[in-house]
């Protein structure tokens, strides 16, 4: 299941992030690591972006990065 798939108000854990270079890298920066819990708080009326919380602060998320999520 990756992040994308998370319905709003829902929670979920990461277990692991996929992708490669730069691109894993950014996602990682921005404090999504494996373990961190994340809840979904919104998402936009044509489903991009997603808004997450996490580590106590917000972050706008595109799909095609949530799906390189894989959550739990």
């Amino acid at each position: 299941m990756t992040l994308r798939e998370v319905a709003v108000g829902n929670t979920a854990k990461v277990i692991k992030i996929h992708g490669e270079g730069p691109v894993k890298r950014r996602i990682m920066d921005m404090g999504i690591t494996k373990g961190v819990e994340i809840y979904v708080r919104k998402v936009a009326p044509l489903g991009d972006p997603m808004e997450i919380n996490l580590r106590g602060y917000e972050l706008s998320l595109r799909k095609a990065d949530a799906e390189m999520i894989e959550v739990e």
